[in-house]
């Protein structure tokens, strides 16, 4: 494998200079940029898509400020598509596919976008219903050129459209400012709806260079991405690849059986973003099978805290493979990043901030607690979103100013920091709970079941209105009524939960994640039936 370092390039300001900024990728123009299916664009050819999808969201009347509504099952189109709506200043907002009913009908009501772009016929007959405009892919010129031009193996042919088109996409309308916003990514949480994050290209570029600096992706390398681009990890693998000049491959987040394991091996795979259900899968079918084995040498990890036992199986099949803990929120995309195996040395670390930016914890009166003391995690810094769309009151409700000067995100999030800035994390708002009078985080409960033998996988789901104690779910082969008793020898009494059921496997959202209010419904069903 070649050892070329990753790129340095000059910081990008708006989003589509990513790709139009030197890398080392640029000295060939044929080195591969993006692979969608069957389908893979070189740089140059990602490029020349860029510009033409910038040209067909104009000849379809968007303009600067717009907003662009995209499914995430949108194919080879949906990477130049994102870079060409940025071109115009167009605000894209990707939508994972399995989005419909109520809340697709909420976020076209919410953003109000000039067009949607959907591959489901059942999707598009209900954008139409909701008198928004609508196309599939492929009524998009710009996905039969990529097509016909990749399929020939050649480099598309120039043409005085594409010459002449290129100034008039990027100065069209003055061009997007670095404040202008780029991106709407919707994200569920309290609210019954989804609320959307608006990014803008300076925050978005920020974050990018911040975690590129700390991630160091190679021109070299293969990104395999099995997270889908509605969900901003997976979204913002694209753009760390662009910077760095690697080739992005991406895959499908329904890709937890042996069809992982075996793109991984296709794609010649060395880096894999993952949450932790994809990687409890990629260990359990490296356990099993033989074969080929990837040629991973980094995984990353957010949105879910890591169990210590999948890295550790990880390294033990993979020699040399490193893992890199990270921690962060749409909200502001990343807080800090841990060092390459730095859970060996400071388990349960989720690294430093990133460069220039700022996290703490406070109490409930917004007051700094001291290194040690457990409160909620809040960010400083250019990484910060803008705010919610159309949702100032909770947007304020986010940002509270002790001085009026400097706004402070606050996460929702609970930790605490040591006395070098590291941060470890507790749990979400909704996984720390009241136990007996005591504080007790869901993190650490599912931590101390997941350590027992005949224990595959744990959740906790806290008490709610309708569940007034936790209640610990488990997989593998452990008989529950010994699951609680053995767990006394980890935790202190009180946080041990009263109740525990067992199930075949724990049921994972579009991203990922252990889908908790999905086992919930689940176990009510079971017991009314």
């Amino acid at each position: 494998m070649s050892t070329r370092p990753h790129a340095t390039v000059p910081n990008a300001t708006v989003l589509h200079e990513l790709l139009d900024a030197p890398t080392a990728s640029t000295t060939d123009p044929a080195a591969p940029a993006v692979t969608c299916g069957n389908l893979t664009l070189s740089r140059a050819e990602l490029v020349r898509a860029s510009h033409r999808c910038a040209r067909e969201l104009r000849a379809r009347g968007l303009r600067r400020g717009d907003r662009l509504v995209v499914t995430s099952d949108g194919g080879p189109l949906l990477v130049p598509l994102l870079f060409g709506a940025s071109r115009l200043g167009v605000v894209f907002s990707v939508l994972h596919e399995q989005v419909r009913g109520d809340v697709l009908r909420h976020v076209l009501a919410d953003c109000e976008p000039a067009l949607a772009i959907a591959a489901s016929p059942a999707t598009r007959d209900a954008v139409r219903e909701a008198g928004v405009v609508v196309a599939a892919p492929e009524d998009l010129n710009v996905v039969r050129d990529a097509v016909r031009d990749a399929v020939a193996g050649q480099e598309p042919a120039t043409d005085a459209t594409d010459e002449a088109g290129r100034a008039e996409d990027d100065g069209v309308d003055g061009g997007p400012l670095p404040v202008d916003p780029v991106c709407l990514i919707y994200t569920s949480g309290t609210t019954a709806m989804p609320k959307a994050v608006v990014s803008t290209h300076q925050q978005m570029m920020f974050a990018v260079h911040a975690i590129a600096e700390r991630l160091a992706y190679r021109a070299d390398d293969v990104v395999y991405c099995p997270l889908p681009l509605s969900f901003d990890y997976g979204l913002y693998q694209v753009f760390l690849s662009a910077l760095a000049g690697s080739h992005v491959w991406l895959g499908s987040a329904t890709e937890s059986g042996p069809a992982l394991l075996a793109n991984l091996v296709r794609s010649r795979a060395t880096v894999l973003p993952a949450v932790p259900p994809v990687s409890a899968a990629l260990l359990r079918l490296l356990r099993r099978r033989g074969g080929e084995r990837p040629q991973l040498r980094l995984l990353t990890n957010t949105g879910a805290a890591l169990p210590a036992d999948i890295p550790t199986g990880l390294r033990e099949v993979l020699p040399g493979l490193r893992v890199q803990l990270m921690f962060g929120l749409t909200e502001c995309k990343r807080l800090t990043i841990a060092e390459p195996d730095e859970d060996l040395i400071r388990p349960g670390s989720c690294g430093l901030p990133l460069t220039g930016t700022e996290v703490f914890v406070v109490n409930e009166e917004g007051e700094r607690l001291p290194a040690g003391e457990v409160g909620e995690i809040t960010v400083r810094g250019p990484n910060v979103m803008a705010g919610y769309w159309r949702r100032p009151e909770l947007t304020a409700s986010r940002f509270p100013r002790r001085d009026g000067l400097f706004p402070e995100l606050r996460t929702g999030d609970y930790g605490w920091t040591d006395e070098a800035g590291r941060l470890y994390f507790a749990g979400r708002r909704d996984d720390i709970y009241k136990q007996d009078g005591f504080r007790v985080s869901a993190i650490e409960v599912e931590a101390a079941a997941r350590r027992l033998p005949d224990v595959s996988t744990a959740a906790v789901l806290t008490p709610d209105g309708s569940r007034p104690e936790a209640v610990l779910v488990v997989t593998g082969t452990a008989d529950p009524a010994t699951v609680l008793p053995r767990l006394r020898e980890h935790l202190e009494d009180y946080k041990v939960p009263r109740v525990c059921h067992a199930v075949d496997a724990l049921p994972v959202n579009a991203n990922g994640k252990t889908a908790k209010s999905v086992l919930a419904g689940q176990l009510a069903e079971a017991v009314r039936d």
